[in-house]
């Protein structure tokens, strides 16, 4: 340990300090950050089971409920160290309820003439904030420079769209795609332009990623167009009071970036990494080992992007399942607007292959027209 001290310089060790305090600061501020929330925490001090009972449905689906009574003491707020009591239901699939042990902490509303309370959410801080660290560590572990800032650009990224929704919450005669779509061009830009730098290469990447979205959003504006969106079923936003078609459009755009990015700087990595050993190669070499290696992660990239959305609506489909629902209506139901959302998505990675391949070699041509 001391030998892997000594070999660091002063500032590899400033920043691993720096990480270190981070950490163990952000640890004990989590724990101890009660008096920071309007509403009531309180901690579980002890539970006790007093009833449990099995419960059977129409279609035969075996479950059971249990009753907890619980004691807590509130951690904030005027009613600071008082106890209340509190009584809890949850089933055995904890679907829409939970179980509650010892040492768990739980937003509540209070019941002062009674001293007791509900249980309204768990206070999930301190979680959020252990996973978010490992995330972190890993990245920076394995990424170095590039993984800080990765995590920089994720939380500029972060930041942008909830500006960008803001914005529309606030001001609702406005577009939700034409903000998307600037919040796109700034996640692209921004995002590439960190971790790959000022270069021809990012520059690539940056063209055929918006390029290559753009494909994505205008095809899928025609399929619907010509299909009347017959087949769609919106009901998911049942809730929303805004426009679905708009809000599924601008779905669309944001899910697809990720995967159309992924490529893009694939592409366009792979593509100057050839010309970097070899700039004596020939554009149609390059041309062709581009398209190879657009073929080599043209299906595995549609294929994480067809997982990555129908992943979400497994719950669903098991719940309708689980009560009898027919199979078409089921799919239908769950997975239409999923599966339109994969398809345009699969098509603007497709797109962005031979975007990204051409951007390469249009940027190569300068470059040696320079030399």
């Amino acid at each position: 340990m001391k030998a892997w001290i000594r070999n660091l310089s002063k500032q590899q060790l400033l920043i691993y300090i720096l990480i270190t305090v981070a950490f163990i600061s952000s640890i004990i501020f989590v724990n101890h950050n009660h008096e920071f929330y309007d509403r009531p925490i309180a901690k579980i001090t002890n539970t006790v089971e007093t009833d449990k009972a099995e419960t059977v449905d129409q279609h035969q689906n075996q479950d059971y409920r249990v009753t907890q009574e619980i004691t807590a003491e509130i951690q904030n707020g005027s009613n600071k160290g008082e106890m209340i009591e509190i009584t809890n239901e949850y089933s055995g699939s904890q679907a829409v309820d939970q179980l509650f042990d010892t040492g768990d902490e739980v937003f509540v509303t209070i019941d002062e003439s009674t001293s007791s309370g509900t249980i309204e959410d768990v206070k999930r801080d301190k979680y959020l904030i252990l996973v978010a660290w490992i995330f972190i560590i890993i990245l920076l572990a394995v990424g170095k420079k590039q993984g800080a800032l990765s995590v920089i650009s994720l939380a500029v990224n972060a930041g942008i769209l909830s500006l960008a929704l803001d914005i529309y919450l606030q001001n609702s005669d406005l577009s939700l795609v034409i903000i998307c779509g600037i919040s796109i061009v700034l996640f692209t830009v921004i995002s590439l332009l960190l971790v790959s730098g000022f270069n021809e290469k990012t520059y690539t990447a940056i063209v055929a990623t918006l390029l290559g979205t753009l494909s994505s959003l205008l095809i899928g504006y025609f399929a619907l167009s010509v299909t009347g969106e017959q087949g769609l079923r919106y009901e998911e936003m049942s809730f929303l009071s805004r426009n679905p078609q708009i809000v599924f459009m601008a779905g669309l755009l944001i899910g697809s970036l990720g995967a159309v990015m992924d490529v893009a700087i694939t592409m366009s990595s792979s593509i100057f990494e050839l010309y970097e050993k070899n700039n004596q190669i020939s554009l149609k070499k390059l041309k062709a080992s581009g398209i190879d290696i657009g073929k080599d992660i043209m299906g595995t990239m549609i294929n994480v992007l067809f997982f990555a959305y129908v992943s979400g609506s497994i719950p669903m489909l098991l719940l309708y399942f689980k009560n009898a629902s027919p199979i078409g209506f089921t799919l239908s139901m769950n997975l239409s607007i999923e599966l339109a959302r994969a398809l345009a998505g699969g098509i603007g990675i497709v797109l962005t292959i031979p975007i990204a391949i051409y951007t390469s070699i249009f940027f190569i041509r300068r470059k040696r027209a320079r030399t």
